[in-house]
């Protein structure tokens, strides 16, 4: 298809060793994607004119480090757009042309650095919503109070409601796990690769019923990098570019547990926010590469953005033929944070744009797509970007 002509670019990527427990200090996973990014780009430091990121290695320190003139941006922990609001944020420096190139930049460790240094600035002492990020403090208060310490409780709810209401069962869910580590397999960065069967997944600890200990994204060390670029850069890009065709972002709205259809979430307000900016429909969609920090989110997605009517993602997804590498729609082709670590949303934006440039090496799909979508976030916050090829 042709790309979009006056929209912001990604033009290099990269990504640092992966793994969990390294001990290697979170500078040091942000100079080795942000670096590879950069070169992958067809740039050198100096022509990055805005370094930014979210609560993890401060953007200064990356900038130094990396010999970049710009001054780094620490931008909010959840924005409007969750976890890719610094990639938004990026693009509308460059439409608006403020910046030609802009490195974004996500680096988390197991231990430490992974605080939103800011955060606590931007709560209200007297509790309720924040400033920024939409999370009411209030409504956090009562679920502590009823003992769900975290958002595995949290989604646990929205799963079993989801599950009363549509009759969505537990092996379903499994169909997600199952294809994310068969896909793991093929991706040396990822921490889990050996085999799954749907016996262990059942048969894995309970954390928060019905999440068992396989529908939770695994925690590591590592980072992933990007380089937005002006459209003029497409023709210098050495490997290519992708085209951001719309990005959607929704947050606040009903909280955790007070939207009118609840269990929906702010994903469904992303997406429609998204193929509000576009003519693309999710029948164009080559490759999905879906948030599963907890393998219902991912099937909560799948119902958001369209690929599957509401209460129908456990149909869409059983027997894994559909979201298989070779089916439909490819999903999680890199395996997904249940199998190849937790990056907070960046891996999966990662990876469709090697798919979409035909770089992505063994987890690659047979016919080189031209669309896709990816995806950040559940609950309250939530973020959705359209690229293409």
């Amino acid at each position: 298809m042709s790309p979009a002509p006056s929209a912001p670019v990604i033009s290099g990527a990269g990504i640092s060793r992966i793994g969990r427990r390294t001990g290697i200090p979170g500078l040091d996973l942000t100079v080795e994607a942000s670096a590879d990014a950069i070169a992958d780009a067809g740039l050198a430091p100096a022509d990055i004119d805005a370094v930014l990121t979210m609560g993890d290695t401060p953007a200064d320190e990356a900038a130094a480090a990396l010999g970049v003139a710009a001054a780094g941006e620490q931008g909010p922990m959840l924005g409007r757009n969750g976890l890719l609001t610094p990639v938004v944020a990026a693009r509308d420096l460059i439409a608006e042309g403020r910046a030609r190139h802009v490195l974004v930049y996500r680096t988390v460790q197991m231990i430490g650095g992974t605080v939103d240094r800011g955060a606590a600035e931007r709560v209200p002492a007297s509790g309720g919503k924040p400033a920024e990020g939409g999370m009411d403090m209030t409504e956090v208060g009562y679920l502590l109070a009823a003992h769900a310490y975290s958002a595995a409780n949290w989604l646990a709810l929205h799963c079993r409601a989801h599950m009363d209401r549509y009759g969505t069962t537990k092996e379903q869910l499994g169909w997600i796990a199952l294809n994310g580590r068969r896909n793991a397999a093929s991706n040396p960065l990822a921490v889990y690769r050996d085999p799954m069967t749907m016996e262990q997944y059942l048969g894995a600890r309970m954390i928060s019923s019905p999440l068992g200990l396989l529908d939770c994204d695994v925690p590591v060390d590592g980072s992933i990098a990007l380089v937005l670029s002006t459209p003029a850069h497409r023709a210098n890009a050495p490997h290519g570019a992708v085209t951001i065709e719309a990005a959607g972002g929704a947050s606040g709205a009903g909280g955790w547990t007070g939207r009118p259809d609840y269990p929906k979430m702010a994903m469904h307000d992303a997406a429609a926010d998204m193929w509000s900016q576009t003519d693309l429909k999710p029948a164009d969609v080559d490759i999905a590469e879906l948030y599963d920090g907890f393998s219902y989110l991912t099937l909560a997605w799948l119902e958001a953005l369209g690929f599957c009517a509401d209460g129908e993602g456990g149909p869409f997804v059983e027997g894994g033929h559909k979201i298989a590498r070779d089916g439909p729609l490819p999903l999680n082709t890199y395996g997904g944070q249940l199998s190849a670590g937790r990056m907070h949303g960046y891996w999966v934006l990662y990876e469709a744009c090697q798919q979409l440039r035909g770089l992505a090496g063994d987890t690659a799909i047979a016919e080189r797509p031209e669309v896709a979508v990816a995806s950040a976030g559940g609950g309250p916050i939530a973020g959705c970007v359209l690229l293409s090829c």
